[in-house]
This record gives structure tokens, sequence and C-alpha cells, in this order.
């Protein structure tokens, strides 16, 4: 008996429910390499991005003057730059009330850094749960196509009188390549997403560490006058 051992072949004579199941893993790895990549080129930029806002924190600039241009791309700004944003915004803002203690602004300052910081970590974790999920399911949807391709050969031996491997091998293999498509759309996943959840985590840790280090500072900068810290919003 000749049989073509190709994947199409193996495709194409395979029962209707292992081909359901061949297309749900193909379509979950797609989708999962394409939200790799663009978590991978996402917090990449996020990355460049930090950086850059942190030197020219850093750098002596006036944060009245740091606001003004972030306030400028108010629409584009995200990580670190947003997080300065919202806390910058509400120190100002609140330090123009009557009786506001230094007590009470770093408070409602910290706290609009905070619902920032959450925000920008929504936006990091986007697809990420989709990952998770095709990580931890696909290799069961293959073993459950396996399991059924399997069965199939088994029962179309019940057929005949005679059985020899030559005929329930290509049965089997076509039903194994069900669990082999779930362990290549898993694996991938499940890599990804580990190494996302740290970078994400190392980020969090380093808007934690800006917000301590601004916190600091606005605190040192609001025994100077009030006009010099003031900006146009």
């Amino acid at each position: 008996m000749n049989y073509d051992a190709s994947l199409i072949n193996y495709f194409l004579h395979a029962s209707l429910v292992v081909k359901c199941v061949m297309l749900i893993l193909i379509a979950a790895s797609i989708f999962s390499w394409a939200y790799i990549l663009q978590r991978s080129f996402y917090l990449k930029g996020i990355n460049k991005s930090a950086g850059k806002f942190e030197q020219a924190f850093w750098s002596g600039e006036e944060l009245s003057q740091l606001y003004a241009e972030s306030n400028a791309q108010k629409g584009s700004i995200e990580g670190l730059e947003a997080i300065f944003h919202a806390g910058f915004k509400e120190f100002t803002r609140f330090r123009k009330h009557a009786g506001a203690t230094i007590e009470n602004i770093m408070e409602n300052t910290k706290r609009a850094m905070r619902v920032a910081q959450m925000r920008e970590q929504d936006k990091l974790e986007i697809h990420l749960p989709f990952l998770a999920i095709v990580g931890s399911t696909s290799p069961y949807v293959g073993l459950f196509g396996t399991v059924w391709g399997i069965m199939q050969a088994f029962r179309a031996l019940a057929n005949v009188q005679q059985a020899t491997i030559s005929m329930v091998a290509p049965g089997i293999a076509e039903a194994l390549i069900a669990t082999a498509l779930g362990l290549f759309a898993a694996i991938p996943a499940v890599i990804a997403y580990n190494r996302f959840i740290t970078d994400i985590g190392r980020l969090m840790n380093r808007f934690d560490a800006f917000e301590e280090e601004f916190t600091n500072l606005l605190i040192r900068q609001s025994s100077q006058p009030t006009s010099k810290l003031e900006v146009m919003e």
C-alpha cells in the first residue's frame, strides 16, 4: 500500500472532526504569532520611550516645561510620560486649592499616578490572556483530535478480517498530527507569555521607582513659590 506521507495528505485523509481540530490549532498559532510580534514591538517601544523620558526628566529641565511638552502631544503619550503627566497635572491643580496641605496634595498626586499606571498596565497586558489560553488549551485540543482519529482508525479495522500495520499506521499518523499542531501552537505562546509577564513586571517596578522619585522631587519643590510650578492647562 503506497501512501503519501505529506502533511497536506495527512490533513486531506483525516476525519472531519480531526480536520476541524487542525484548522482551529493552525488559526490559533497564526493569531498567537501575530500577537507575539505586536507585543514584542510595543514593549520595545515602551522601554525606549521610558528611557528617553527619564533622560529628559533627570537632565535638569523644568517640570513645567516637561509637562507642557507632554500636554502638547497628550493623545500619544504612554508609559512613564503618561504617569508623569497625570501626577503633575493633579499636583498643580490641587496645589491651587486654598487650605490644601502638602499631605493632601501628595496623596492626590500619588492616587492620580497609580490610576495612570493601572491604565498603562492594561495596555501592556493586551492579548496576553489569549496567549495564556492558547498555551494552556492547545495541547488538550490537539490530544482530543488525536484520540478521535485513533478511535476512527481502530473502528475501521473492525470491518476487515486481517489487520496489518500498513492499514492502521496512516490513520494513527493522521491523528498524531493534531497533537503535534497543538504543541506547535502552545510552546511559542507559553514562552512568549512568560517572557512578556517578566518584561511587564520589570516595567511596573520601573514605574514604581519613578513614582517614588517623582514624589520626593515634588515634595522638595512644594516649598518653592507656586508660580514656578504652575503651568497653563
